[in-house]
C-alpha cells in the first residue's frame, strides 16, 4: 500500500522538486562490505526496523544498539535507499549549546563521536568523513529540529533516554515520506531530573497501537564479560 501511494505521488506531482522529493530509488543489488558483521540478534532487529517506519531500539551500554542503527542507515545510505542520514542526540537537558565555541558541527562534535566512531568500525573512515562533508551526513542537534521535515532520509536518534515527552513528540513527527528513523535509548542511563519526563520510555509503551512503529530491546552484551557483574553489582547494592 505505502509503495503505491509513494509510486502515485512520484507520477502525479509535476513540478520539478516533487519528482526529485518522491523519484524512486535505484537499489545497489551486491551486498555492501562491511567491516564488522552483525550478529544473530542484530540481524533479527534489523529486518523489524526494515519493515517498519519508526523502531525504538532499547537496551544497555554495550548492547549495541547504535552501531545497529549506524549499519542500517548507512547500507540504507549506500544502497541509495535514502539520500541522507540524519543523526540527532541531546546533548545536556535544555539543549542549550550556545556557549560552546565554534559553528554548529563543531559544537555537537562532543556528543556525536560516538557515533561517528561506529561509522568508522564499519565502513571506511575516508568515505564515511566525505559522506560528512557532503552533507549526506547530516547532524542536525533536538533543538534544531522543530520546523523541518526529512524526506528520503533515515534519522538516528541517540540517547534517546534524555529527550523529553515535548521534545520526542516533535522529533517523531520530523519524518517525512519515504524516510526512517532509528530511536535509541537505555532507561537506566536517564539523565534527566525526572525520569517520568523521558519521552524514550513512553513511546516504547505505545509501539502495541501505532501501526508501523515497533519497540526492540537487545539484551547481547558486546563489552567485556565483567561489565555484566558490574551492572548487577551496582544494581543490587544502590549507593546510599
Amino acid at each position: 500500500m505505502y509503495e503505491q501511494t509513494f509510486k502515485y505521488m512520484a507520477h502525479h506531482n509535476t513540478t520539478p522538486e516533487a519528482q526529485e522529493a518522491f523519484r524512486e530509488k535505484k537499489v545497489v543489488k551486491n551486498p555492501i562490505k562491511f567491516k564488522l558483521q552483525l550478529n544473530d540478534e542484530q540481524k533479527l532487529a534489523k529486518q523489524q526496523i526494515l519493515d517498519n517506519t519508526i523502531t525504538l531500539l532499547a537496551g544497555q551500554a554495550g548492547s549495541g544498539k547504535t552501531l545497529l542503527a549506524c549499519q542500517v542507515a548507512l547500507d540504507g545510505l549506500l544502497r541509495k535507499m535514502y539520500d541522507k542520514i540524519v543523526i540527532t542526540r541531546p546533548t545536556v537537558s535544555k539543549e542549550d549549546i550556545g556557549f560552546l565555541p565554534g559553528d554548529l558541527a563543531e559544537k555537537m562534535d562532543p556528543w556525536l563521536q560516538p557515533i561517528y566512531h561506529n561509522f568508522f568500525m564499519l565502513y571506511d573512515k575516508a568515505k564515511v568523513e566525505k559522506f560528512i562533508k557532503d552533507g549526506q551526513i547530516e547532524i542536525v542537534p533536538v533543538s534544531f529540529m522543530r520546523g523541518r521535515t526529512f524526506l528520503n532520509s533515515c534519522i538516528i536518534v541517540d540517547e534517546a533516554q534524555n529527550v523529553t515527552h515535548e521534545q520526542m513528540e516533535m522529533i517523531a513527527t520530523r519524518i517525512g515520506l519515504h524516510s526512517k528513523m532509528i530511536i535509541c535509548g537505555d532507561s537506566r542511563q536517564i539523565d534527566l531530573k525526572s525520569k517520568k519526563d523521558s519521552g524514550f520510555t513512553y513511546l516504547y509503551e505505545a509501539a502495541n497501537i501505532v501501526n508501523n512503529l515497533t519497540a526492540i530491546t537487545l539484551n547481547t552484551n558486546h563489552r567485556n564479560e565483567i561489565v555484566e557483574e558490574l551492572r548487577e553489582y551496582y544494581e543490587n547494592h544502590p549507593i546510599n
